[in-house]
């Protein structure tokens, strides 16, 4: 299983099973980070971490309290594909594996702007 990309008539693949999806609240400013794998059902949401509150971006009530970043395991099956909306009011998502984060302009090698960006799990050949 790899990862696909698409966005502004880009698509890429990434040959991971898990990633952190990095962002910056466009409101709150705040960071909001998200592990994500990659599975034969499509992406699995496995948790989520947020540091601080406010503006559409309430933690759930099972949400600890972790060296400063509410952190909870969202209950929601499998999704085909994830859509990223940009504002350009908040700096640009990011893409996290292995402990590096790279902005999506980078993994597309061009800018981004606010085009949206749709993840999905692809099929390896």
């Amino acid at each position: 299983m790899s990862l696909c990309l698409a966005s502004a008539g880009v698509a890429k693949a990434l040959s991971i099973a898990a990633f952190t999806l990095v962002w910056t609240h466009s409101i709150e400013k705040v960071d909001w980070q998200e592990d994500w794998r990659v599975t034969e059902a499509g992406l699995e949401l496995v948790q989520a971490r947020v540091k601080g509150s406010g503006a559409g971006m309430e933690p759930p009530p099972e949400a600890r309290l972790v060296g400063g970043w509410f952190i909870w395991q969202p209950k929601r099956p499998a999704m085909a594909e994830v859509v990223l909306g940009n504002s350009g009011a908040a700096g640009e998502w990011q893409l996290g594996q292995a402990r590096r984060c790279q902005m999506l302009s980078e993994i597309f090698g061009q800018p981004i702007g606010a085009n949206v960006t749709t993840m999905s799990a692809c099929r390896d050949p």
